[in-house]
């Protein structure tokens, strides 16, 4: 018995499969249409999903700026406060030329009066201030604010408390 190759695929068959298998090939040489249009529907989703990223980070990076500026104008609008000799009880506001606009609460912190005689002869007495100033905004159909803290403290000018107890 000789098993040799030849023996199981005669030319002739092969050149039939061969044959079929090249009409085959020719019938199917494009795309079917269902499949053109899942391709079409998948680049379709992918490119509304890149857009969407995008536009995303082009959102978040406005916002960004918005807060820069107005942590900006916090910070100025808080040091020229604070320059100022007598900081009193107050509610400022006003507006900045770019949109932006502030609000300054200026409070009276009070303070526990557990110091001894000695205490207060020796440690000048102090009065503490918060300073608040907000800035705000509107961003498209948001309106958003920036706050700005501070406790500032200061001497006190009253002549009976700067006298040492009799």
């Amino acid at each position: 018995m000789n098993h040799h190759p030849t023996h199981i695929f005669k030319p002739k068959k092969l050149r039939a499969v061969f044959q079929l298998f090249k009409k085959s090939l020719c019938l199917s040489s494009g795309f079917t249409l269902i499949e053109t249009l899942v391709a079409m529907m998948l680049l379709s989703i992918s490119l509304v999903v890149i857009l969407q990223l995008f536009s995303g980070g082009l959102k978040s990076g406005k916002i960004a700026d918005d807060y820069t500026r107005a942590i900006f104008h916090a910070r100025a609008k808080m040091e020229e406060i604070l320059l100022m000799t007598d900081l009193d009880e107050s509610f400022l506001e006003g507006a900045f030329d770019d949109g932006y606009k502030w609000r300054v609460n200026i409070t009276r912190v009070e303070t526990e009066e557990n110091e001894t005689e000695e205490e207060m002869v020796t440690s000048p007495p102090l009065n503490f201030v918060n300073v608040e100033v907000i800035v705000s905004w509107s961003s498209g159909d948001k309106n958003r604010d920036f706050t700005l803290t501070t406790l500032q403290v200061a001497e006190t000018s009253e002549p009976d408390m700067l006298e040492p107890p009799k």
